[in-house]
């Protein structure tokens, strides 16, 4: 990620969640007054007066506590803390300061990053109460009053936040790093696939659906290059879907869609192809992603012969004829079986997804399908393109400039889509092709 990251900490109960949503403007974390409803990092962008940043909501911090999901939350709090640019402690001035307030300050200061101490659940407008003084104790310096359910102070807040990053560093370490989504439905060993590319226990793995709630990140190096597989809750069908909890695990699931530049869409071999498969690789083609599918379970699959593969992969070529770009990998998370082919695999399809061609290319392309099969007409008048550019990548967008968008009928873009796909083996990757009449400006 070549954003900034700010991180929001603190004990359960003090209202990161909210603030998380309220900053975003959107309501990606699940509230609720119960503790621990929180348990893994979530990401979203933030932005505050053109400059862009990545929020990072973590679960509660309880430092004294022996409880085996405390103690991961805890530690997934401390994986966030040490990649944050800019740590934002939350504190809540009803309950003033706290022994593990305190506890929590004390471990940010030795982690030497820039501070922020926000003092939520300051309703009320105008001077802050006296209580609201008591939190210079935990020497933090400045705290800023924060009303996150009714968003009093949260321009102050992010004011503070900005003045403490360095917007000229966007240049990050990991700023070549490919990001990778790994969706599908619960149990096709999405988080075995991470632990056993991560060559340890990165994510929980069990047989039981649902173990997976939020997007988590794992940071690969390896021979092939540099990666950031990001583990997602399983997608089930909405129906199914009556679990608050698991509605927002599904929806960060497509968070991490959204911020991806590759989304592998694994299916389990031993149940084959399901129309829920379809919905969830459906979005990923939507959003404009580089898309791989992964058959995992391969080892499972009983009386293989030399043509089971092939014929596989045959009948999921028809499944997914709305995708006829997208490769298709074969492999065992299990046993690790041709998972390092899935890298290579990613390299390609992230590069297609980030190709750029220029102009004198493409309309060199265009003469000659044009020539080869004639633009269709209606009624004697004939569709004239004029010339095409590609104006954006991810996925490849390509304007035609045409005297009538009428008459550039879709089988014919596909016609075109296929030519510049054959001419510049854009596999794995969307095509957009916009039709533009000449007078409607850039």
């Amino acid at each position: 990620m070549s954003k900034p990251i700010v991180a929001v900490v603190g004990r359960p109960n003090v209202g990161k969640s909210t603030l998380f949503n309220k900053l975003t403007g959107q309501r990606l974390a699940i509230v609720e007054d119960t503790p621990g409803v929180t348990r893994d990092r979530i990401y979203a962008p933030c932005e505050w007066l053109g400059q862009e940043f990545m929020l990072v909501d973590t679960g509660g911090i309880e430092p004294f506590s022996d409880d085996v999901i405390l103690s991961q939350m805890r530690r997934q709090a401390q994986l966030a803390i040490d990649k944050a640019d800019v740590i934002i402690l939350v504190t809540d001035l009803r309950s003033g300061v706290t022994a593990t307030d305190q506890e929590v300050a004390s471990m940010l200061l030795k982690s030497r990053k820039p501070l922020v101490l926000c003092v939520n659940k300051c309703d009320r407008v105008g001077d802050p109460p006296p209580e609201f003084y008591e939190f210079y104790n935990l020497g933090l310096g400045d705290p800023i009053a924060v009303s996150s359910v009714h968003g009093h102070g949260t321009g102050d807040l992010l004011d503070t936040v900005c003045a403490k990053i360095d917007f000229s560093r966007l240049a990050r370490e990991e700023g070549d790093r490919i990001s990778v989504a790994i969706i599908g439905k619960p149990n096709v060993g999405k988080s075995s696939l991470v632990n056993r590319i991560a060559g340890e226990e990165r994510t929980i793995v069990s047989e039981i659906a649902g173990t997976t709630r939020d997007a988590t990140d794992t940071e690969i190096d390896n021979a092939h290059g540099r990666y950031l597989f990001i583990d997602t809750a399983g997608i089930r069908r909405k129906s199914k879907v009556t679990d608050s909890i698991e509605h927002f695990s599904v929806l960060r699931a497509y968070m991490a869609v959204d911020r991806a530049q590759v989304c592998v869409i694994m299916i389990d071999a031993t149940e084959g192809f399901t129309e829920q498969d379809s919905k969830i690789a459906g979005y990923a083609h939507e959003q404009g992603k580089g898309c791989i599918v992964a058959v995992n379970k391969w080892d499972a699959v009983e009386d293989k012969n030399d043509r089971t593969m092939q014929e596989f992969q045959k009948k999921l070529e028809q499944d997914f004829s709305f995708m006829s770009y997208v490769p298709f990998i074969f492999f065992s998370a299990r046993t690790g079986q041709r998972v390092d082919n899935l890298f290579p695999l990613i390299n390609q399809v992230a590069a297609n997804n980030a190709m750029r061609i220029t102009t004198g290319a493409l309309n060199d392309l265009l003469a000659h399908a044009t020539a080869r099969v004639q633009p269709p007409s209606d009624k004697g008048k004939r569709l004239k393109i004029y010339y095409i550019t590609q104006p954006s990548t991810c996925p490849p967008s390509f304007v035609c400039f045409v005297n009538s968008k009428e008459l550039f009928h879709f089988s014919y873009q596909r016609y075109l889509e296929n030519q510049i796909r054959e001419s510049f083996g854009l596999s794995g990757t969307p095509v957009r092709i916009i039709a533009r009449e000449r007078g409607e400006g850039s």
